[in-house]
Order: C-alpha cells, then sequence, then structure tokens
C-alpha cells in the first residue's frame, strides 16, 4: 500500500503475528507455522527496580529483567512462568509494507485503525489519497474504523535492515469482571486478536520525524521520567534505549504488581514503579514526586507522559518548584479523564 498522507508518514496494512498478556508466557497465540519468528534486540546491563504501594500491601521487589524476547512458538499455551499482567498485552504485527517503515523509537507515536466486530479489516478510504481524513469522517459510525493513539514499543529489522515486525502494547482498562469502567474498543479488540487479523496503521517513512518527542539536550546530565500505564511502552522502550552513561530517574505508575516489568538498560537508571489505582487523582502523584530525591545535575532533562491533569501539574511542578528549564521539559497528554478519544479529537 503506497497511498501517502502528510510526509514523512504513510499508512502499512498489517497483519498480526503474535499476541501475548506480559509477565507471561500463558496468553501465548503464536504465528502459523510459516511465520518467520525473529530474533529480538536485547539490551545490556540491568536497572535497580523498586515497587511501591503505600499502605496496600508488601512492597513487590522485581528481579534483574531476563533478556527480551520472541514467543517461542513450541511454548504450550496454558503454560506459566509467573502471573500475566491483567492490564498489558503486546500484539506484535507484521506484513510487506513494514519494509518501508522507518522509526528511531523511542517514543515514537503511532495510528493504529481497528475494525468493527464482523469487519474482516478495518475500513479508511485511503483510495482518497490526500482526502482519505474527510473520507473517514464521513463513514457511518458502525462502519468507520475505530482509530486509536498509541507509541511504538519494540521494531525488529531483517537481515536486508528492513522493519520485519513491529510491537505494540496495549492497556486493557475495562475487561476485568470487577472493573468499574467499560471497555472501549481497543481494549476489546487487543484482548481477542488472533494471528492474520487485519489493521491498518498511520506511521512514519523517516526515522527522525516530529512524532518522536524525546529529544533531551546534548548537554542533559540528568534523565527524569515519570508516565502512568498509558505511557509505560514508550518509557520502557526510552529507558532501553538510554546509552551507557547517562544518569535517570524514573517513576512508572501501573494498577497491579503484576503490571511491573523488568528493563534492561546499559544507563545508570533507577526505577520506581508506583503500584496502584489512581482513585486519589494527581495529587498522590504529586506527593510522591515532590518527596523524590533527585541527584545534583546542571542540566536535567525531563519527560512525563499519561493522563493530561497530572502531566500539567507534574510539569509545573519540575519548572516552578524545581527550576528546571521549561525547554527541557518534555509533557504529553496521552488521554484525559472522563473523556473518550473521539471526544478528545472533536475539542481540538
Amino acid at each position: 500500500m503506497t497511498t501517502a498522507v502528510a510526509a514523512p508518514f504513510r499508512f502499512f496494512a498489517l497483519q498480526v503475528v503474535r499476541t501475548r498478556r506480559l509477565g507471561g508466557v500463558d496468553w501465548i497465540r503464536p504465528a502459523p507455522a510459516n511465520g518467520a519468528s525473529l530474533p529480538t534486540r536485547a539490551g545490556s546491563g540491568a536497572c535497580s527496580c523498586k515497587a511501591e504501594e503505600g499502605d496496600r500491601a508488601e512492597p513487590w521487589q522485581p528481579t534483574t529483567t531476563p533478556q527480551m524476547r520472541v514467543p517461542d512458538p513450541a511454548t504450550p499455551a496454558g503454560s506459566k512462568r509467573h502471573p500475566p499482567s491483567p492490564s498489558l498485552a503486546r500484539v506484535t504485527f507484521a506484513g510487506p509494507d513494514l519494509r518501508a517503515f522507518r522509526s528511531d523509537g523511542l517514543d515514537q507515536s503511532l495510528s493504529l485503525f481497528l475494525p468493527h466486530p464482523g469487519q474482516s479489516e478495518p475500513a479508511v478510504p485511503v483510495e482518497l489519497g490526500e482526502g482519505w481524513w474527510q473520507g473517514w469522517r464521513e463513514l457511518p459510525d458502525d462502519v468507520r474504523a475505530v482509530m486509536r493513539s498509541y507509541t511504538l514499543r519494540a521494531l525488529r529489522r531483517d537481515d536486508d535492515g528492513h522493519t520485519a515486525e513491529i510491537d505494540v502494547d496495549f492497556v486493557l482498562h475495562g475487561l476485568g469482571p470487577d472493573s468499574g469502567i467499560q471497555a472501549g474498543p481497543a481494549a476489546r479488540w487487543a484482548a481477542d486478536a488472533t494471528p492474520g487479523d487485519r489493521v491498518l496503521l498511520l506511521g512514519p517513512a523517516v526515522a527522525d520525524n516530529r512524532a518522536i518527542r524525546f529529544r533531551p539536550p546534548e548537554d542533559t546530565d540528568l534523565v527524569v521520567i515519570w508516565g502512568d500505564e498509558t505511557a509505560v511502552p514508550a518509557a520502557c522502550a526510552i529507558v532501553e534505549s538510554l546509552p551507557a552513561g547517562t544518569r535517570a530517574r524514573v517513576w512508572l505508575q501501573v494498577p497491579h504488581a503484576e503490571d511491573v516489568q523488568d528493563l534492561r538498560t546499559a544507563a545508570d537508571a533507577e526505577i520506581t514503579w508506583l503500584v496502584g489505582d489512581d482513585t486519589d487523582g494527581p495529587e498522590a502523584t504529586l506527593a510522591t514526586l515532590r518527596a523524590a530525591q533527585l541527584p545534583p545535575a546542571e542540566h536535567p532533562y525531563v519527560w512525563i507522559a499519561g493522563e493530561s491533569g497530572c502531566v500539567k501539574q507534574l510539569r509545573r511542578h519540575f519548572v516552578g518548584e524545581r527550576g528546571v528549564d521549561r525547554r527541557a521539559v518534555t509533557f504529553v497528554g496521552y488521554w484525559r479523564r472522563g473523556l473518550t478519544e473521539e471526544q478528545l479529537r472533536e475539542q481540538g
């Protein structure tokens, strides 16, 4: 598919290759026997990790990160090694179009178009060229493909250097029996995805593109990261990419202890997992970061992403209370409490 949109982005027709819940191997649906399994890139070194749950439970202590891997198709479905994450699922996509996919990774943003139940593929009028957006909006609600924004978790290349597979992590809000919220269409799709399912991706054809926001200045001597569960994929990709000699302090907020991931990085990274729901709102998160002791730094760089209200308060904290240069703070609102992505899109 070569239909172009605003350069350097284009559409990619993809298929699901594998799915699994993070934290375990009991949800693996292997690719068909003729599907190629490619080796993953492994990080080096190990980060120090800790989890904080306040009074909710005993602190959960992850161990040194094992090497990231592609699930072995021979692994029997139903086998367990440790509890799977109730909140996060990883879906691996492939397809001939990916040869033209280019990205430097980090917090690369993507747009995924998903089919409705009963559709064999998402309905997006790519044949309209630059007019696809208006044509897509004019489709009936029950026909128009579900559009959701995600970040790239990982990509793998073939021997010729072309992109062969990409991973996208989905947050499974509202799927548990005791969940107090209704699952959205993307969470439902990810929970039921099987190899061969078709999606459409709007992504980069140029590696260094404007949808990568993590851009620390060259003189950065400390990287500070905070993200909620929607920002965990991007934050993990960033941490794993940090080079040796980089000092980093990272806080990642997830609902359940099983959502904690072991990460490998060459950086001097201290990663704190904040485990528990966010019913206390941004105030609890703000209090945690206010109490944190950061190492001395002349030129710190801050990356914060997640719920818009929380992100704004944390930006004020780092700029107004800690004196970080506002130009060295990247802040991204991935979602807004009480609003769907469609409602956010209508607002602007």
